[in-house]
């Protein structure tokens, strides 16, 4: 995954933890995800079709295409082809058609076309991984879950939240630390932290809400003024002033 940096960062305490999830919560009170659907079926294929695309890219395609295919029964009536020219400027958009026709097949010959509440039932649908099966279950179904997708895995590595070299060994690691009442809105937070802020190679650090609390050793930028003249009024010894700037 992108976004590991050589030297790590100290893992946070659980003071730490809740301190920086308040202030993500407070710069974005209501946390949601940017990909766009109707209903738990277009939300699965949203999802699906996101993977190595962007979800403004994703939304482009998926706007007209669920206006006639909303449905399983509808996407498989619509046929491989079909969805293959409503997503051809996705990533990888042959195969992804081809699993979102597969999916849907499956939705109805085994859960009567209906996305099932259940992780293994969700997993064993063509296409979809443990990220995407968590974000149905916490988007579709409420559920307290944390999908680790490429931001949430460096944030939470650069922050000191989780430190892992896999996606389930952080997302293990963020279910542990991350307080009750901040397991609804944690994945949402991360993801747009790291999309909008921590991003993958010139994090910015200067406008970070949770930089005195994230232990990343290589913060970008320079210190704020205020912080560099008191800083510099500190080092300054007995009698002596700090230079002007």
């Amino acid at each position: 995954m992108p976004g590991q940096t050589n030297r790590r960062a100290r893992k946070l305490t659980r003071a730490d933890a809740a301190a920086l999830y308040a202030r993500l919560a407070e710069a974005r009170p209501d946390p949601r995800t940017e990909l766009d659907y109707v209903n738990p079926f277009t939300l699965v294929v949203a999802v699906a079709l996101s993977a190595q695309a962007t979800d403004k890219g994703v939304n482009r395609a998926t706007g007209p295409l669920f206006k006639i295919a909303d449905t399983p029964q509808k996407m498989i009536a619509l046929g491989e082809a079909g969805l293959a020219d409503h997503i051809k400027t996705i990533g990888l958009w042959r195969n992804k058609a081809k699993n979102v026709i597969a999916l849907s097949q499956q939705l109805v010959d085994l859960h009567g076309g209906e996305v099932p509440h259940d992780r293994a039932a969700l997993e064993a649908l063509p296409g979809v991984g443990r990220k995407t099966a968590n974000v149905v279950l916490a988007e579709a179904f409420g559920e307290a879950t944390i999908a680790v997708d490429t931001h949430v895995f460096r944030v939470a590595n650069r922050t000191g939240l989780a430190s892992g070299k896999t996606p389930d060994a952080v997302e293990a690691q963020l279910m542990k630390i991350t307080p009750p009442d901040y397991l609804h809105g944690a994945h949402h937070w991360l993801i747009l932290h790291g999309r909008y802020v921590c991003v993958a190679r010139t994090p910015k650090c200067l406008v970070c809400p949770v930089r005195e609390i994230c232990t990343f050793p290589q913060k970008t930028g320079a210190q704020p003024r205020a912080a560099a003249r008191a800083s510099a009024k500190k080092r300054a010894p007995s009698g002596a002033k700090a230079k002007k700037r």
